[in-house]
């Protein structure tokens, strides 16, 4: 069997890391041109993220278990490595709550909206990221409880996925915002924390990186992009931590 299939995690993580704008990835100074690197170079034994007493500035404690709940979910732990959660992606979460970016103050947000818009136009709605994680965690949270007795953050694994499903398929109806506008903006920003430079809070170790075999912020990795090898150094953070 193949690498590839062995590794179906390994090669989601790579084709999602193209899915996040080039502005997230270009605080290491490198862009994408980093997946050029071979799987085998991340043919390496797991490593764990190493563990933070991060407390959320944004969130309350209800949301904040929420969110740890969610992102565990969405890049899950497995003998590959740390998952989102390990690797800070919720951490990285409520640290952008407080950023221009969460209030909308980076976006155009004049009117008119238009809610059955092709998604070509662009962002439709008048709610901004900060909005979208306060209403959409307290409908989720409401749709849990009334329909299975607990909050998100209280069922098990396999149901947690479950609903997750539901609000990315539009199956839940949420009352002050579309469920798969939410689950859209949890999953890019839990891509982001978990490929992001750790500086940001998230990538916790690098792990991120190490995954799918990302150089980091590296002055010069170019003689290595197209050689069918795997590349032999560690990535570094801006900072110059090395994974």
């Amino acid at each position: 069997m193949s690498e590839q299939e062995d590794n179906p995690r390994r090669d989601f993580l790579r084709k999602t890391l193209t899915l996040i704008p080039v502005v997230t990835v270009a605080s290491t100074g490198l862009g994408m041109t980093a997946l050029s690197t071979p799987q085998s170079a991340v043919a390496q034994a797991p490593k764990a993220a190493p563990a933070s007493d991060y407390q959320p500035t944004f969130f309350n404690a209800e949301e904040w278990a929420f969110v740890q709940a969610a992102v565990s979910r969405l890049i899950p732990a497995d003998d590959l490595g740390p998952g989102a959660l390990e690797a800070g992606a919720a951490e990285f979460i409520d640290r952008q709550m407080n950023t221009p970016y969460a209030t909308g103050a980076l976006w155009y947000m004049q009117g008119p909206f238009a809610a059955d818009a092709v998604p070509q136009m662009g962002y439709q709605l008048q709610l901004v990221p900060q909005q979208l994680y306060r209403l959409g965690i307290a409908a989720t949270d409401a749709w849990c409880k009334a329909n299975l007795g607990k909050s998100f953050a209280e069922q098990d694994s396999a149901t947690r996925d479950q609903v997750l499903s539901k609000i990315e398929a539009g199956d839940l109806h949420f009352a002050e915002l579309p469920a798969q506008s939410f689950f859209s903006l949890l999953l890019q920003n839990t891509r982001e924390g978990f490929f992001c430079d750790p500086i940001h809070g998230g990538n916790r170790g690098m792990v991120g990186w190490t995954q799918i075999g990302f150089p980091g912020a590296r002055a010069d990795f170019m003689d290595w992009v197209e050689r069918n090898e795997a590349y032999p150094f560690p990535a570094v953070s801006i900072r110059g931590e090395r994974a």
